[in-house]
């Protein structure tokens, strides 16, 4: 039998292969979806959907590269450190407030 290259040759581009083989399946694999809290007073439907656009235009996008977690204080700002704190067990990854939501 005739081979095109030797059999160590075909031994060490195999080593070469297997050694670089887990470095390129860990850069194909699917970053960590990142999650946002999003806490406000009450829900204001244009700013949601204001914020949600802007993100989409950085490309962010809802649903597939990010979650977004919204809450709501409804009117009772001592609720406002209580959803803060569930977002904080549940280890978003930030915690956008506005308006009132900002706990004092």
């Amino acid at each position: 039998m005739c081979y095109p290259f030797k059999r160590r040759d075909f031994i060490t581009l195999l080593g070469g292969a297997a050694a670089t083989w887990p470095l390129t399946a860990r850069a194909q694999q699917r970053r960590k979806q990142l999650t946002i809290g999003y806490l406000g007073p009450t829900v204001v439907a244009p700013w949601t959907a204001a914020f949600a656009d802007r993100l989409r235009e950085l490309g962010w996008i809802e649903g597939r590269t990010i979650a977004i977690e919204y809450r709501y204080s409804e009117g009772h700002p001592e609720r406002v450190a209580e959803i803060a704190a569930g977002f904080v067990q549940q280890e978003v990854d930030v915690i956008v407030a506005y308006g009132g939501a900002v706990a004092i």
